[in-house]
């Protein structure tokens, strides 16, 4: 059976943001549910994520924001926070949009969000540079 464009333009815009672990997650449900497979390519990654509205590290902080509040996505949340480091935010930036989510989101779900960062940015042999933020943020007078 032939692949549709719109299946064809997601797998696509699914390697650019995740990479090839993309299509392990995704194949994994091929014997059980393959509508999901193809949910998966055709929706998020043929429609959304190819909408020009947002750049790609955008739409990134937008999925890992909104993965972290949902909480139990653990599976998800890794395969995006490498997703982010794939289209070139910083493990800097990740750590600090989950910082960002404490008041909304809560301490044990940001607590989870930055222990799964940590085993992702091992996989990628990448680490946060521990800084001070609110000293950079600070005019010099």
């Amino acid at each position: 059976m032939s692949k549709s464009k719109k299946y064809q333009d997601g797998l696509e815009k699914m390697r650019e943001v995740i990479g090839d672990i993309g299509e392990g997650v995704v194949n994994s449900f091929q014997d059980i549910a393959p509508d999901l497979t193809r949910y998966i390519i055709e929706f998020p990654f043929g429609e959304i994520y190819s909408r020009t509205g947002l750049d790609l590290q955008k739409k990134q902080l937008v999925t890992l924001s909104s993965l972290v509040t949902q909480g139990d996505t653990e599976q998800a949340l890794g395969v995006h926070i490498g997703g982010a480091l794939n289209v070139g935010l910083t493990p800097n930036e990740i750590i600090e949009a989950f910082l960002q989510l404490l008041p909304y989101a809560g301490w044990p779900k940001v607590q989870n969000a930055i222990n799964i960062a940590a085993k992702v940015f091992e996989a990628h042999k990448v680490a946060p540079e521990f800084n001070n933020p609110t000293k950079q943020n600070k005019k010099e007078v």
